[in-house]
């Protein structure tokens, strides 16, 4: 029974470690996002890092994207950026995939 025990524990312990590890991902594609609307919203330094933050928040809000995607595309409407729903879901699975590498690269 032991063996089953650690097993099942070794299983748990790489769930939450992958758990852990896509919100990480998450959290810094979600930066990265508002970064790049920052960007084209004209904010830049300390202004375009605040505004990131803004992001990474409200995908608190509620499982999944459209919390974020609603964000930054009311964002945009508001400053008169012409973006797509489908440029902000583009540019979500291109950031993702950035994510992802560089907290590999941080181990």
């Amino acid at each position: 029974m032991s063996q089953f025990d650690d097993r099942e524990r070794a299983e748990e312990a790489k769930y939450s470690l992958d758990q852990q590890s896509l919100f990480k991902a998450t959290a810094r594609r979600d930066k990265l996002l508002g970064l790049w609307a920052a960007d084209l919203l004209g904010y830049a330094g300390q202004e375009a890092e605040d505004y990131a933050k803004t992001v990474v928040v409200a995908d608190l809000e509620e499982p999944g994207d459209e919390d974020v995607i609603r964000k930054v595309l009311g964002d945009f409407e508001a400053k008169g950026v012409a973006k797509s729903r489908e440029d902000v879901l583009a540019q979500l699975k291109e950031l993702m995939l950035v994510a992802v590498e560089q907290i590999k690269a941080q181990g």
